[in-house]
């Protein structure tokens, strides 16, 4: 069953809802503004619950959330070069908000909107979100109806995203959470251990755009094909992509098969035990580690480091790189059915 209450009000006078879904021993909250997991408390050992995602206490923090703490990316997660998007021979110029590039579905993205809701499942224990995002929204072309589901069962957070446009355009969804598997505020994830199945990232110019490369990621820093602790090289700056990116954020290409759904990566904490896998049929993630942080948040001061996110995606700017779009096309003809599922699964070792 799930649980409702008024987490606060916008700026200009709308509610927002909060909706706490558990499992028994775990429990996640999501509210209708932007769609954003505002927390994800996990059970350790003992049966204690910590706060495993970054994230405020009231609604003014979402507001002025220029990290996108925990919220459901829309209609383009990742960066498109210099807001340029042409499909059919028509071009529309999307708004830039990041070093010249679009980013996250642009000025208002839908991170910034509040969300229609209905509660579905056997028992109630699924929670739909959906919402409508009409023509020239953000100068994307079409009107396009989401859906997004969340549900929590024995420790596993799964989102399924669904999506549809009555015309041709872009499409790529995602959720923007911080993770910190010691608990939000507790300090920075560099002695987390990580591995991602991926023996190839995208790499990028200086405003993190990549143009149809792949590296492999042998004798990189960012080879996490075996765990190994997130700060090992972090900051080894004679790597270019590295000091352009002032951390990780960066961008992997998964070795599964095309469109199957598996577990791609894989994070453990020593200090708590809590282990996160994650399960997605998209082709690729962006790893970030919250290099841009630098604000109060729920549980105390978040610096550089103190949360990392896995954002499942399609490449970024996919839409304008051929080599990209084998792997993922983001284009989505009209009444084509955009559909994916990821999943975070949680234990405790």
């Amino acid at each position: 069953m799930i649980r409702t209450s008024v987490f606060g009000k916008t700026a200009d006078g709308r509610e927002v809802l909060a909706f706490r879904l558990s499992d028994g021993r775990n429990e996640a909250t999501i509210l209708n503004y932007g769609g954003i997991i505002q927390s994800l408390k996990i059970a350790d050992g003992e049966g204690v619950q910590r706060d495993v995602v970054l994230g405020y206490d009231d609604v003014a923090g979402y507001e002025n959330n220029g990290g996108y703490l925990g919220a459901l990316i829309g209609r383009f997660g990742n960066r498109i070069e210099k807001g340029h998007l042409s499909i059919d021979g028509t071009e529309y110029k999307l708004y830039c908000n990041d070093r010249g590039n679009h980013l996250h579905g642009g000025g208002e993205g839908f991170n910034r909107k509040i969300w229609s809701y209905v509660f579905e499942g056997g028992d109630g224990n699924t929670l739909a979100l959906s919402l409508v995002s009409p023509d020239g929204d953000e100068n994307y072309p079409g009107m396009l109806r989401v859906e997004v589901r969340y549900t929590l069962v024995n420790g596993e957070l799964k989102i399924d995203y669904a999506a549809m446009s009555d015309k041709k355009t872009a499409i790529n969804l995602t959720n923007h959470a911080y993770f910190n598997l010691d608990g939000a505020g507790s300090g920075n994830v560099l002695d987390t251990f990580l591995r991602i199945a991926a023996s190839r990232y995208t790499p990028t110019d200086e405003t993190l755009i990549p143009h149809g490369e792949f590296k492999d990621v042998e004798g990189t820093p960012f080879d996490f094909r075996r765990a190994r602790r997130i700060g090992e090289r972090i900051n080894d700056t004679d790597d270019q992509d590295i000091a352009y990116q002032g951390g990780y954020d960066v961008n992997y290409v998964f070795d599964k098969k095309q469109g199957s759904y598996e577990k791609v990566a894989e994070a453990e904490s020593e200090r708590s035990g809590v282990v996160m896998e994650v399960f997605t049929d998209k082709p690729a993630v962006q790893l970030y580690t919250g290099n841009g942080l630098a604000q109060q948040g729920k549980g105390g001061y978040y610096n550089r480091c103190y949360g990392f996110c896995l954002e499942t995606q399609f490449i970024p700017n996919g839409v304008n790189v051929p080599a990209y779009a084998e792997l993922g096309d983001p284009i989505y003809e009209r009444n084509k059915l955009y559909h994916f599922t990821t999943a975070y699964k949680f234990s405790v070792r």
